[in-house]
């Protein structure tokens, strides 16, 4: 029996356009140009799984926009990076919660090891869980994490 591959889309939020090239001590030197590349030759696999969208933008009502179009679209999975929106958007948490769609939260860095604003997400909450300290690898764990929830409801479902 052949696996399923699922619509994931991966989001990134406000400043994420410039990932290693950004406060690199914090945020690292790989971009998200370098994501399918790591994809490609080291996780084969997990890429066959999935059919990528990758969506960034600065402005909260643009991410929010792109959220309820995939909920449309009847987007499988994401992987979403909100930046700074994690620790400041209601709107986006909102938006989050009811549509619904399984999602891993990322964070480049440690968010709890910075400042006490970054240490809460409002985020979260919705999330299947976070992945946060490992760089671009971040989105990999997420992304994995993704494809084996998605597994998990697919085999309960066939299982029913």
């Amino acid at each position: 029996m052949a696996l399923e591959k699922y619509s994931v889309l991966v989001v990134n939020g406000p400043n994420l356009g410039y990932l290693g090239q950004r406060d690199t001590g914090v945020y690292g030197t790989r971009g998200m140009d370098e994501l399918s590349a790591i994809l490609k030759k080291d996780h084969p696999g997990l890429l066959d799984r999935v059919e990528l969208d990758f969506f960034q933008a600065n402005g909260e009502g643009r991410i929010i926009d792109r959220l309820e179009s995939a909920w449309q679209n009847k987007t499988r999975g994401m992987v979403i990076n909100p930046g700074a929106l994690t620790h400041t958007s209601l709107a986006l948490a909102d938006c989050l919660g009811w549509i619904k769609i399984p999602f891993v939260e990322v964070h480049l860095s440690n968010i709890w090891s910075r400042d006490r604003i970054r240490q809460q997400s409002l985020t979260a909450r919705h999330a299947l869980g976070v992945v946060a300290g490992f760089g671009i690898m971040s989105y990999i764990y997420g992304l994995q994490a993704v494809v084996d929830c998605l597994d998990a409801n697919n085999t309960i479902a066939e299982d029913e």
